[in-house]
């Protein structure tokens, strides 16, 4: 969550903060201790059956995006809003058959969004779009078969038996990282992990707002999703072939439409754009404008001279190879500077935290509220993790992933992994502490250390397939680490019992380690993936395997002149993010995100009309009526996301079985 999306969110519940600290204040935690539940009890089957619902909408969505776009907002709203509309009909139906339901509390809705954010996650940081599909042989080819470094035998045929291994080899060991440290992060240090907090604050407001506002989300939400899935049923006649439909809609004119300057009516990346900042959907355009608009017709003309006119512009040696690394440059250069950045945020703050020697302050964190009440600290201690819990799982997991990963890939050596799994839980507190400060999830660059230094290990016959399979060891074991620290303060400000997240946490991995694959063969099998022309480039796949070529091969791999337009975009990047830093704000949160700026590079312009649109809508909701704009935007979002996403499943049934849509609605010049 971007901070300014959390300084919303935090700002919309103060109301719901100062009754929880009126209640405080007359004793009312004691009273809320005596009616929580046991842990046991937090856990039931309605979230678990909830939870798998939608973990498995949310996945099949993130796996779109993911394949198209690369770009996956937090759905951690969307998803707690989806829940509660699910166990309200699921309690209206029972109370229709004379069934009496147990009463929805915060624990329990704690409980379901845990368990759906972790299946869920797992679409989007497991790989499955980009490190691992990054192995496919359309990748590998996509990037050249003469590429330098591009080995023949680097690419391995996808298969969902050895990637749904590969997920639960290298997932649930995440789980057992930081467990030792669950109480210094959270109660000693204090750490204020803003997602996890904004996450807590949206679920006890939740609870306590009026019904009659739930109702008007409630009814939003059926809406607009009802709107959004009729649209793209009706899209769905028009698009016969390639290149068809609406989707292809010259809306800017024939020319615009050929640089993918047009508004392709995806009402998804529409509500994508309502839920991310305007900062990340100007970005967005802002680099579609430097890109497609100027760039790239300007490479165009120099065809001949900067690379062979013989040549097809999708090859690696022509005009894509100058769109994959300059996006990568950017992508590094942000990458970098945030890394340092976060790294020396992070020692700074354990330096100070020792030299006081003072557990009970932390720097960046001196307010306190109702949230920091130490009544809930005695809650969240009394349910406590065994530590040899974490020892254990942690030692077993390594070793079963030791002995099992060589066996599916000969190219990725036990001493591999056992370096990764020596040096990844200081990478995994690094990143949690750091996330904790500065909720700036830095898995993604930990993720690329691995990939570098296992490619440079292995050398140039097996590095690109040990480089992406470690970068995915290393990623997951630190995300989901993270994401599971960030649900513990969750649980801490809603009186949900550690036991209950970590069990929440295990059981939301299982269902994603077998939903995320299935979700992303449904798109592998119905859809052209990979293909730069087509809908689901899936622009990271590309990304990740030149970034393993450059480790095996050098620089040698990028186009004529394309490293001294890399070296300044990288230097860009860099500059920009130290101008946003020391500009003051009302300056420098107007300056664009280098990391948003590099995905149109690759796959285009179109989308980011889509969501600049979406922010749009925002900015007139919030004009014409503030009050019911911050009721109702997460709903409106939410049905236009959830009502496409859900067209998917049955537009990928009739693509397997062969039925295609029977018309073709295509632009000509006059």
């Amino acid at each position: 969550m971007d901070t300014e999306q959390r300084d919303k969110s935090l700002s919309d519940h103060n109301q719901t903060l100062e009754e929880m600290e009126r209640e405080v204040e007359g004793g009312g935690t004691d009273n809320v201790m005596k009616r929580i539940q046991p842990w046991r009890k937090q856990i039931t089957i309605r979230g678990i059956i909830t939870s798998t619902i939608v973990g498995s909408i949310y996945s099949v969505i993130a796996m779109k995006l993911n394949l198209t776009t690369g770009i996956t907002p937090n759905f951690n709203v969307s998803a707690a809003l989806l829940a509660f509309v699910f166990i309200e009909s699921w309690t209206k139906i029972l109370g229709k058959a004379g069934i009496v339901s147990v009463p929805f509390t915060p624990q329990e809705n704690t409980m379901i969004l845990t368990c759906a954010v972790a299946c869920y996650s797992i679409a989007i940081s497991g790989g499955l779009g980009s490190y691992l599909l990054g192995l496919d042989k359309i990748t590998y080819e996509h990037a050249g078969v003469d590429t330098p470094g591009n080995n023949p035998t680097s690419y391995k045929r996808l298969s969902i038996g050895w990637m749904t291994g590969y997920q639960f080899l290298v997932c649930f060991i995440g789980l057992f990282v930081l467990i030792p440290l669950r109480k210094i992060l959270v109660i000693d240090y204090k750490l204020t992990f803003p997602t996890g907090m904004a996450t807590a604050v949206l679920i006890n407001g939740f609870h306590s707002r009026g019904v009659k506002e739930a109702k008007k989300q409630i009814k939003g939400f059926m809406k607009y999703f009802s709107i959004s899935f009729l649209w793209a049923f009706f899209q769905w006649f028009y698009s016969g072939k390639q290149n068809c439909g609406f989707a292809q809609f010259p809306t800017f004119g024939l020319q615009a439409w050929k640089e993918s300057f047009f508004f392709d009516f995806s009402l998804t990346y529409v509500g994508t754009g309502m839920i991310c900042s305007h900062i990340v959907n100007l970005s967005l355009l802002f680099g579609a404008v430097i890109s497609w608009g100027i760039m790239y017709p300007l490479f165009r003309n120099l065809k001949g001279e900067w690379f062979p006119a013989s040549i097809d512009e999708e090859s690696m040696k022509s005009l894509n190879g100058y769109k994959v690394f300059l996006s990568i440059s950017l992508l590094l250069g942000d990458g970098l500077y945030n890394f340092v950045k976060v790294t020396c945020i992070t020692l700074t703050s354990i330096y100070g935290q020792m030299k006081r020697n003072n557990l009970d302050q932390v720097g960046v964190n001196q307010n306190t509220t109702a949230l920091d009440d130490p009544r809930k600290d005695e809650i969240f201690i009394r349910e406590s993790i065994p530590m040899w819990v974490g020892a254990v799982g942690y030692i077993t997991l390594a070793i079963i992933s030791a002995i099992a990963l060589p066996l599916m890939f000969h190219e990725l050596k036990w001493y591999y992994i056992i370096i990764c799994y020596i040096f990844v839980p200081f990478l995994a507190f690094c990143n949690a502490y750091g996330t904790g400060l500065t909720d700036i999830n830095m898995a993604y660059n930990y993720g690329k250390i691995g990939l570098f230094a296992i490619a440079a290990m292995a050398g140039k016959e097996h590095g690109v397939v040990a480089g992406l399979l470690a970068c995915g060891l290393v990623k997951s074991v630190v995300n989901v680490s993270c994401v599971l620290m960030q649900d513990f303060k969750t649980g801490h400000l809603t009186l949900t019992s550690p036991r209950t997240m970590f069990v929440s946490q295990a059981i939301g991995t299982i269902i994603g380690c077998i939903v995320a694959p299935l979700s992303f063969f449904l798109f592998y099998k119905a859809f052209d993936i990979g293909n730069p022309h087509g809908e689901y480039k899936a622009p990271y796949a590309i990304i990740y395997r030149n970034l393993a070529i450059i480790s095996v091969e050098g620089l040698s791999a990028l186009p004529k002149h394309c490293l001294q337009l890399c070296y300044g975009f990288f230097a860009f990047a860099i500059a920009i993010d130290i101008l946003r830093d020391v500009l003051p704000n009302k300056i420098g949160k107007w300056l664009p995100l280098p990391m948003a700026m590099a995905l149109p590079f690759l796959i285009g312009a179109s989308f980011t009309i889509d969501m600049c649109i979406g922010s749009l809508v925002v900015f007139l909701f919030h004009k014409i009526d503030s009050q019911k704009a911050t009721l109702m935007i997460p709903a409106v979002a939410s049905g236009l996301i959830c009502g496409e996403g859900l067209w998917i499943l049955p537009a990928s049934l009739l693509a397997l079985i062969k039925i295609t849509p029977p018309i073709c609605m295509t632009f000509l010049p006059a």
